[in-house]
């Protein structure tokens, strides 16, 4: 399936969840938020929330700097 992650496409398999996505992008998980369709899912329901074809996904990342 095709999801758009932090603007790019990417292909999917079927059934895949936020954490996958997430896992696409970056093996970090702490200081990270995800949205899905502009929603805010919560670390706790990524392994549980699965996505769908053409699903928006976001993924934030904190930085430290000064």
């Amino acid at each position: 399936m095709n999801v758009t992650i932090n603007g790019a496409a990417h292909e999917l398999p079927s059934g895949a969840t936020v954490a996958q996505a997430v896992r696409k992008l970056t093996e970090t998980r702490s200081g990270v938020a995800v949205a899905v369709n502009d929603e805010v899912v919560s670390r706790g329901a990524w392994d549980s929330t699965a996505l769908a074809e053409a699903d928006r996904v976001e993924v934030l990342t904190a930085v430290q700097g000064g």
